[in-house]
């Protein structure tokens, strides 16, 4: 059995092999042409900027070498002379840059919604009044929501919290920031237009490598007035990288097709779920805000590493946590489309079968 009929249930992307790069990296220059770029300029790099704004539905772009290093840039420009910004405590922002924010630009995060997705307009409102009514005002110059929350088992911000949260920003004249590294996914599970969720923000970060193919890259998007400097920040941080080209062909050949692509892949994977929760000793049960990440519950009749293994076999993977053996998160991507439906439920059903274990099955029984 080939690695190309392998379904893969972690990653919002089919898993990257040097080879297959090699190969559509070809293919793309075959069909299309490479052009290179200078230092993350013109060339194709360029190519892909103008298909991610107007995907986006934004004036410009700008490619960045990292998510981490789109949403400080973000953060920075928006805030200027005001020294704070409000960010999810459990977002990426808060939890996975080291402090670079408050520690390279000087610019205070705020975390609101301690252990939840998001937080919530009152929340909000009381930290911009608590920032201008202090003995000395810091004002909040940004406010960023990410969605969906990776910490939070890729749970997703709802439109309406969006909405109001971006509406009270414009009154303010706070601007906005919207981390949708998996812009997609979320379109995909909630069936809101990408465009409908990017035109509430002042600015969108899009991820490039988690499932459009490339091996590395980003997309900040957002006015022409916004972007039409941002090279020369994405310099000042080390981000002006002496060739992007060859990371934005392989992510404009994986933008092709991709919506619907993985529109297929949710629509196959909620099929087989259903189906798999007729096996006696697994149940899948989506979240109720849940992007493309479903917990699967397994009983303890099942043993869970015989399962994993038996999967494995026939070229299924699945990845249990050591920490919650029994509750195995399964991502959505379009690996999932590799078999059939049928194919599926089928490989599950053997591979239950024969994870069961006899003395707990006795015990049952009796």
């Amino acid at each position: 059995m080939g690695q190309s009929t392998y379904v893969v249930f972690r990653g919002d992307g089919e898993p990257k092999e040097p080879g297959d790069m090699l190969r559509r990296l070809s293919e793309f220059h075959r069909n299309v042409g490479l052009e290179l770029d200078d230092f993350s300029r013109g060339g194709t790099v360029e190519k892909l900027e103008l298909r991610m704004a107007e995907m986006l539905g934004k004036e410009a772009a700008v490619f960045m070498p990292t998510g981490t290093l789109a949403n400080h840039l973000a953060v920075r420009k928006h805030c200027g002379v005001k020294p704070r910004a409000v960010v999810q405590e459990q977002g990426h922002v808060y939890n996975d840059t080291g402090d670079s924010v408050p520690s390279l630009s000087g610019i205070n995060l705020v975390p609101l919604g301690k252990g939840r997705p998001d937080f919530t307009l009152d929340e909000l409102k009381e930290a911009v009044e608590r920032s201008e009514t202090g003995r000395v005002a810091n004002l909040i110059g940004a406010v960023v929501v990410e969605s969906p929350v990776r910490r939070q088992e890729g749970r997703v911000v709802s439109f309406h919290r969006m909405e109001e949260i971006t509406g009270f920003c414009a009154e303010r004249g706070i601007a906005t920031h919207l981390d949708a590294a998996r812009l997609y996914m979320m379109a995909s599970a909630t069936g809101i237009d990408p465009r409908r969720y990017t035109a509430l923000y002042d600015s969108v970060y899009v991820s490039l490598y988690k499932y459009f193919g490339a091996p590395f890259g980003a997309v900040l998007a957002g006015t022409a007035r916004f972007v039409e400097d941002m090279y020369h920040h994405r310099r000042m941080f080390g981000g002006g990288l002496p060739t992007a080209s060859m990371a934005a062909a392989l992510a404009l050949q994986g933008i092709d097709g991709f919506e619907g692509r993985f529109a297929a892949a949710m629509d196959r994977a909620r099929s087989v779920f259903a189906r798999l929760n007729d096996i006696p000793g697994i149940e899948i049960q989506p979240f109720a805000d849940g992007s493309n990440i479903f917990p699967m519950m397994v009983e303890p009749r099942i043993d869970v590493g015989r399962l994993a293994s038996s999967l494995e076999l026939e070229g299924v993977f699945i990845y249990p946590d050591d920490q919650s053996p029994r509750r195995i998160l399964l991502t959505v991507n379009t690996t999932v489309l590799r078999r059939s439906e049928e194919g599926l439920v089928g490989v599950f059903r053997r591979a239950v079968e024969d994870s069961r274990d006899p003395a707990m099955v006795r015990s049952t029984a009796g």
